[in-house]
C-alpha cells in the first residue's frame, strides 16, 4: 500500500487519486443562466444529497487546476442564486461529455451538446428535456475552501421543485433499471448504475446480534466469507436448538453423492441439499462438515438467513462445537 500526504504530490496527482478512489460518483448536470441570458450547462461529479427536510443537494464547481480560473456555473450561481440539477442517464452520456468541454462564457452548451432546454416552473435556468429526473434549486450558500488551483467551491442548494418522469417509477420508487443513471469514476471511466451492477442489501433490524455474537466455529470457517458472516449477524434472535432439530427431523434423507450434492447447490434446491446432509451424517460421510458450510453459504446468498441459522445450530450440535 502506498501512503502519502497531499502536500507530497502535485494537485493533479491528488485529483487523479481522489477521482479513482472516490467512485462511482453521481453526476449533476447543472443548468444555469447568466445575467445576460446566456444558458450554461455543465456536469459535476463532486455531488450528492445532504438532507430531505428541506431537500438539500451540493456540488462543487471547483477552480480549474490548470489555470485557477472560475467556471461559468460558479459565476452564474453567485449572480442569480438559481440552477437546475438534472440526472444523467446512459442515453445522455456522450452529450454530457460534450457539455463538459471548456467553452467560452458566451457559448450555450445546450447547443453544443444537442440537449434540449425547456422552461422551469420556479427558476430561470432551463431544465434538460432528455433527463428523467430534474430538480429546480435555489442557492443557499457557496463555501470556498481556498483560492488555490483545484480548490472546491461547494454550492449548497435547496430543491424547490422536483420533476420525475412517470416511466422511471415502479412500486412507488425510482427504479435503477428504469432511470438508468450513470456514475463517474477516475480517468475516462464511467459506471452503469443499473442492470447487473445493481444488488440489494437488506437493511439491519433495530438490534441485530452483531458479528461478535456469532459462534466461534462459524467465525473460524475457511469457507464462509466476511460478508456471509455479517449477513448471519443481521438477525435479532437466534433460532433455538429445538427449532433446528425439528427442522431436520422433518427431512427425509436423500441418498446422495458428493456430485449430486453439488448439483442440488448449483440448482439452489436447498431442501434436497439439506436432505443430502442428513444422509451424509447418518453415513458418517467424510466431507460433511465442509458441505454444511457450503450449504450455509448458499442459503445466505439466496437470502434464506433463517435456514442458514438452522443449519449453523444443527452443525454445531452434530459436531459438538461449543458456542
Amino acid at each position: 500500500m502506498i501512503s502519502f500526504e497531499p502536500k507530497e504530490l502535485s494537485q493533479r496527482q491528488v485529483h487523479s487519486y481522489m477521482l479513482g478512489g472516490i467512485s462511482p460518483r453521481p453526476i449533476a448536470l447543472v443548468s444555469t443562466i447568466s445575467d445576460d441570458g446566456i444558458l450554461n450547462l455543465s456536469p459535476f461529479s463532486f455531488y450528492n444529497a445532504f438532507g430531505s427536510n428541506p431537500p438539500i443537494i451540493a456540488f462543487s464547481p471547483a477552480r480549474r487546476g490548470r489555470d485557477n480560473t472560475l467556471k461559468d456555473t460558479y459565476n452564474n450561481l453567485l449572480s442569480t442564486k438559481e440552477c437546475v440539477v438534472n440526472a444523467v442517464t446512459e442515453f445522455m452520456t456522450e452529450q454530457i461529455n460534450l457539455a463538459s468541454a471548456e467553452y467560452e462564457s458566451n457559448v450555450n452548451e445546450f447547443v453544443k451538446s444537442g440537449l434540449t432546454p425547456f422552461d422551469s416552473d420556479l427558476v430561470k435556468p432551463k431544465r434538460v428535456k432528455e433527463s428523467p429526473f430534474q430538480m429546480e434549486c435555489k442557492l443557499i450558500q457557496m463555501i470556498h475552501t481556498s483560492d488555490k488551483p483545484g480548490a472546491g467551491n461547494i454550492a449548497i442548494c435547496e430543491v424547490i421543485k422536483f420533476h420525475i418522469a412517470d416511466e422511471i417509477i415502479k412500486d412507488g420508487i425510482i427504479h435503477p433499471d428504469f432511470i438508468r443513471n450513470v456514475g463517474r469514476n477516475g480517468s475516462d471511466f464511467y459506471t452503469k448504475a443499473f442492470g447487473n451492477a445493481i444488488f440489494s442489501v437488506k437493511k439491519p433490524p433495530a438490534k441485530p446480534i452483531g458479528y461478535d455474537s456469532l459462534p466461534p466455529f462459524i467465525l473460524n470457517s475457511k469457507i464462509l466469507t466476511a460478508n456471509n458472516l455479517a449477513k448471519l449477524a443481521l438477525i435479532e434472535t437466534i433460532p433455538t436448538l429445538s427449532e433446528a432439530e425439528s427442522f431436520f427431523n422433518k427431512l427425509l434423507p436423500v441418498e446422495a453423492t458428493e456430485n449430486t450434492f453439488w448439483i442440488f447447490l448449483k440448482n439452489n434446491d436447498l431442501e434436497k441439499a439439506c436432505s443430502s446432509l442428513k444422509y451424509f451424517i447418518a453415513e458418517n460421510f467424510h466431507n460433511t462438515q465442509k458441505f454444511f458450510e457450503f450449504l450455509i453459504q448458499i442459503a445466505l446468498e439466496n437470502n434464506e438467513t433463517e435456514l442458514a441459522w438452522l443449519l449453523v445450530i444443527y452443525y454445531g450440535k452434530t459436531y459438538e462445537f461449543k458456542g
